[in-house]
C-alpha cells in the first residue's frame, strides 16, 4: 500500500481523490495545514506527499521529508516555483500537473469576461448584503 500525506487540502479534494485510491491500493492522509518546515513531520511514514501552489518545498522541507523516508513530492499545480528542485535532485523525485485543459482555460475566461460584462460580481454582493440591510431596518 501506498501512503500519500496530502496538505492544503480542500473539501472537494477528499472524495475525488479517494476514490481512486481506494482501488489502487492508495492511502491518503488529508491535511487542512500548509506543508512547511515545522509541518513536515506529518508525512513521517508516508512514501509521497501532495501539495499545492502555497506550500513551501524549501531545501530544510525536501531534507525533513528525505528524513522521515518521503521518496516523491506530487504537485497538484503546473507550476513548481514553490518547490527547490535542485535541493530535491538526487533525494526524491519531484512530479507536477504537466499541463491544464486548454479547454477548461478557455471556458474560465469566457465566464469571468461574462462576470464583468453582467456585473455578477456587484449583483452578488448586493445580494449577500440584502439580510444585513433588512435586519439593519434600512431602507433600499
Amino acid at each position: 500500500m501506498i501512503r500519500v500525506a496530502f496538505f492544503d487540502t480542500k473539501a472537494y479534494d477528499k472524495p475525488s481523490f479517494e476514490q481512486y485510491g481506494s482501488r489502487n491500493d492508495v492511502e491518503f492522509k488529508f491535511f487542512e495545514t500548509k506543508l512547511t518546515e515545522d509541518t513536515a513531520d506529518l508525512a513521517k511514514g508516508c512514501d509521497a506527499v501532495c501539495v499545492f501552489v502555497n506550500d513551501t518545498v524549501s531545501d530544510k522541507v525536501i531534507d525533513r521529508l528525505y528524513e522521515n523516508g518521503v521518496k516523491m513530492i506530487a504537485l497538484r499545480c503546473a507550476g513548481y516555483n514553490n518547490v527547490d528542485v535542485e535541493h530535491a535532485y538526487g533525494k526524491l523525485h519531484v512530479v507536477h500537473v504537466p499541463a491544464y485543459s486548454p479547454y477548461a482555460v478557455a471556458e474560465h475566461a469566457a465566464a469571468l469576461l461574462l462576470t464583468s460584462v453582467r456585473r455578477i460580481h456587484k449583483a452578488y454582493n448586493r445580494t449577500r448584503d440584502l439580510p444585513r440591510i433588512w435586519h439593519e431596518g434600512d431602507s433600499l
